[in-house]
């Protein structure tokens, strides 16, 4: 009697493979539950890494050019951008200050002049009361539905959020960040104490490789945001568009967010376009259009060459998902997350060979 032979795993595949697989896929899903349930807290944790992530990856550039010893580099870091940043204050800040009240001024006038257009036809007036009043509509708001979206950080009851307020959350985060950068290794090495050893050296690919993504994208996004606010502001200008620092600024600060932000940029600058005329407008939309296509076609592949790649349509589904889950915090933080997430998953996951290709 031939006893039955022991089933075999389709060719390609191991059970370390499928290990490895499984284990990716519980983390996720631990990640997401926990993102679910104390995402708040977890907004203003990824925010504080990622402060420390920037401030660890400027101080080993500078200790390129500077051989000094790790902290001595951080301090220098820390206080040439407090330098950097008083400057501005102290040069700048007058001008940008008048500018912006000027900015939320113009853009209140306009929206009011728009709503006042809206109510004059029955299309505007449905779009209206489709709209929340925080949004100049006419639908009233229940509960904290508008709260949700502005709110930056807090604990699942808004702790943080009442106890200190933006500026506390923010404050918060940067001091956090700061520690974390301090003495990076102290806080790496504990949590990989809390792995069981055999899957340590495992968790420590794992760690090095979302270190180096998160310096990546936060290095390739700095540079492209700074392109799209010169090129913006230079253009506006050119345009004699009033604001056109201001506009520039917002433009280059939402570019932050990938695709989503550049619409968000260029809402305002619009507006105070079609505030003078309507070719003036239709010029300023034309500016960021040609601007979006040189970024997206040119400037970014560059930048993904040396830094990350994100497929756009994970980056917008990412953008969406954290956005509903998390309101305005988890839309600014969706697309390094996701980096995050990618890293991640590049390493427990075996790369495709040719067959397995689609």
């Amino acid at each position: 009697m031939n006893s039955p032979s022991s089933p075999k795993l389709p060719a390609g595949f191991s059970l370390k493979k499928i290990s490895s697989t499984l284990q990716f896929a519980l983390i996720a899903a631990f990640c997401l539950l926990a993102i679910w349930l104390i995402g708040d807290i977890l907004m203003v944790l990824f925010a504080s890494t990622l402060v420390a992530v920037i401030l660890c990856g400027l101080t080993r550039k500078f200790q390129k050019f500077i051989p000094l010893p790790y902290w001595l580099a951080l301090t220098c870091v820390v206080v040439l951008l407090m330098v950097a940043l008083s400057s501005l204050i102290w040069f700048s800040g007058p001008e940008i200050g008048e500018q912006a009240i000027r900015l939320r001024t113009a853009l209140t006038t306009q929206a009011a002049h728009l709503r006042e257009t809206l109510h004059t036809s029955p299309l505007g007036n449905m779009l209206l009361n489709h709209l929340p009043r925080s949004l100049g509509g006419n639908r009233i708001e229940h509960g904290n539905e508008g709260m949700m979206g502005i709110r930056l950080a807090g604990s699942m009851s808004g702790i943080i959020s009442s106890a200190f307020g933006t500026l506390g959350t923010l404050a918060v985060i940067l001091m956090a960040g700061l520690y974390f950068a301090l003495s990076p290794s102290t806080y790496t090495n504990g949590i990989l104490r809390l792995v069981s050893k055999p899957y340590r050296m495992e968790a420590r690919k794992y760690l090095e490789a979302s270190g180096k993504t998160l310096w990546a994208w936060t290095a390739g996004q700095s540079l492209d945001m700074l392109v799209v606010g010169i090129f913006s502001a230079m253009g506006l200008w050119f345009l004699n568009v009033p604001l056109a620092f201001a506009l520039g600024v917002v433009a280059g600060l939402a570019n932050f967010i990938p695709y989503i932000g550049a619409i968000i940029g260029a809402i305002p600058a619009v507006i105070i376009g079609l505030s003078q005329s309507t070719q003036e407008g239709i010029f300023v939309l034309l500016l960021y259009m040609v601007i979006q296509f040189v970024e997206g076609n040119i400037l970014a592949p560059i930048i993904q060459r040396h830094a990350v790649h994100m497929p756009p349509g994970i980056t917008i589904l990412s953008q969406t998902i954290f956005g509903t889950i998390l309101g305005i915090p988890g839309l600014i933080l969706a697309t390094p997350l996701t980096a995050l997430f990618l890293a991640v998953g590049d390493k427990a996951t075996p790369p495709l060979t040719e067959e397995e290709k689609l």
